[in-house]
């Protein structure tokens, strides 16, 4: 009896850990839309990078790969060539290029193949002047879309790139969404079934569809059964939105969270804190990131329009010392959109140092000599008093902001703190409705041009349906015509001359002002295998099939 139960003790000794099923993630984002095409959150990102994926994407070396077609684009290999277009009327003679895709053998969640015709709806909700996408410029730009069959098409652009291999289209299923769009272009973004029917198996063909969507709450996803790529290794997600920073940590020392999304989870203090106690535990990475957090300049403000008056902010604020107290330095300082990881990075542009007596001086040459009660005012009597808003429940974040604060009241400036939640925030952004300085962060692609955000087209307004992301109201003709060239120079040395003079004239206006590039900490448990910090706009959970628990 004795051997027996010995044997049967020695067999049930053998026999593997059971696999985890469910892993519980947490961010401090709640998305404002699931809609891959409308806005522009990260939050929104990180989750539907699991359940669909671009066509081209960058992985973690920054290489851009395809993940829904099967060979890049290129020259060489023949499925990109240079063309003439058609003449326009205004002397012809242009040059574009064509492209063929061939779509990897897809399928959404409710047994509908993936083909051209979605890439075709997705071009065409793109191009709608009122359907609300976040950039239309894209999408205009492709004159000619020639489908083949069901899984080849060509695509032809008004213009050649260095970038024309990039065709990061998050594809939507026309299938659901098109008796939407067709009924109403205008109300689309109020009407997509990415909203109203989030848990439609047929708005996803990733690894993952959701099947619950709390808004602010949580976001459960299981596996989806007509993912054609390799299986994931959880049946299950559980993503918890907890927006308190603080509550964050809370929930994962618990135990109630197993992993913190890196992209959007704890702030560098927390880690690097975390990291001293809990080592033993968790591997935590600093990846340092094409992330740049800064303050959008609201240009329409006439307290803000004189260019003297965005340099003297800039050079009212320690960003270093910020750096130093907040992030034992880890985060440098940004003097500029485009970080030195990013090969077009140019250092010549000018560079503001905290400097306050200098920039007393440049509010006096401004109109704001006279100071009552601490506070500039101009000739007219109005005070110098605007509003910061920003993103509710990151505490770094809010320190920061009151850092700012103090220091801007050296200079005679009074600043107001506006938090609100993410969401809230983000749908002011778009409608470029906060009234003087906001906040936030944006990431970056390698060697990206920042069109979207520095062209005078792209500028936000009700006329073009709120798309773009110019959200200061910045335009200077010398500035698109920059950003117009980059895109177009094939040849990396004149590119990179051209990516100068954006940074230098970025500097000279400060429509935007640069604090510093992030560093995500990722701080992943030792047993959760297969996440790999990207740094960039791909975020890790394009890659969520790789994730795995091993106890």
């Amino acid at each position: 009896m004795m051997r027996r139960l010995l044997a049967l003790l020695l067999v049930l000794c053998a026999c593997p850990a059971a696999a985890k099923d469910e892993l519980v993630l947490a961010m401090t984002q709640s998305p404002g839309t699931m809609n891959p095409l409308i806005g522009s959150m990260l939050a929104k990102s990180l989750i539907h990078n699991m359940v669909a994926r671009p066509i081209t994407a960058y992985d973690a070396n920054s290489r851009l790969i395809c993940l829904v077609c099967t060979e890049l684009a290129s020259l060489k290999n023949g499925r990109a060539r240079i063309v003439d277009l058609p003449d326009d009327g205004k002397g012809g003679g242009k040059k574009g290029m064509e492209m063929d895709v061939e779509l990897r053998p897809m399928v959404w969640g409710d047994g509908v193949p993936v083909t051209a015709k979605d890439v075709a709806f997705t071009l065409e909700v793109g191009r709608h002047p009122l359907s609300g996408v976040a950039s239309s410029e894209g999408y205009k730009r492709i004159v000619k879309l020639d489908i083949k069959d069901d899984r080849h098409f060509t695509v032809t652009t008004d213009r050649v790139t260095f970038d024309y291999d990039s065709f990061d289209f998050e594809i939507v299923p026309a299938h659901i969404e098109k008796p939407i769009f067709d009924a109403n272009p205008a109300e689309y973004r109020n009407k997509t079934a990415y909203d109203t029917d989030p848990t439609n198996p047929g708005l996803a063909f990733g690894p993952y569809r959701i099947v619950e969507q709390v808004p602010g709450s949580r976001i459960v996803l299981e596996q989806n059964p007509t993912w054609t790529g390799p299986k994931p290794h959880f049946k299950r997600l559980v993503v918890k939105i907890i927006e308190n920073t603080s509550a964050l940590e809370a929930n994962l020392l618990s135990g109630n969270v197993d992993y913190v999304l890196g992209e959007l989870g704890l702030s560098l203090d927390q880690a690097l804190a975390f990291e001293k106690r809990h080592k033993d535990k968790y591997n935590v990475i600093y990846k340092p990131a094409l992330i740049y957090e800064h303050i959008d300049v609201k240009l329409d403000n006439p307290l803000l329009g004189d260019r003297r008056v965005r340099q003297a902010l800039l050079m009212s604020i320690d960003r270093k010392a910020i750096s130093d107290k907040l992030f034992e330095g880890k985060q440098p300082v940004a003097n500029g959109g485009i970080s030195p990881l990013d090969p077009m990075y140019s250092p010549v542009a000018r560079h503001y140092d905290y400097d306050p007596a200098a920039a007393r001086k440049l509010l006096d040459e401004a109109g704001f000599a006279t100071i009552n009660n601490g506070v500039r005012t101009n000739a007219k009597g109005e005070k110098f008093s605007i509003e910061i808003t920003t993103t509710a429940g990151n505490r770094i974040r809010e320190q920061v902001a009151q850092v700012i604060q103090s220091q801007l009241r050296q200079v005679g400036i009074e600043l107001r703190i506006k938090a609100e939640p993410p969401r809230i925030f983000s749908e002011a952004l778009n409608h470029r409705a906060f009234s003087g300085l906001a906040m936030y962060a944006w990431v970056e692609r390698p060697q990206g041009v920042p069109r979207s955000t520095l062209h005078s087209e792209e500028i936000p307004s009700a006329k073009n349906g709120w798309s773009g992301q110019n959200y200061p109201g910045y335009a200077n003709p010398e500035m698109d015509k920059a950003l117009d060239a980059a895109e177009r120079e094939i040849n990396e040395d004149k590119r990179r001359a051209l990516f100068g003079e954006i940074q230098r004239l970025y500097a000279d206006d400060l429509p935007v002002l640069s604090l510093f590039f992030r560093v995500d900490p990722f701080v992943i448990p030792k047993q959760l295998k297969g996440v790999t910090p990207t740094g960039h706009l791909n975020s890790s959970t394009l890659w969520i099939e790789q994730w795995r628990w091993e106890d």
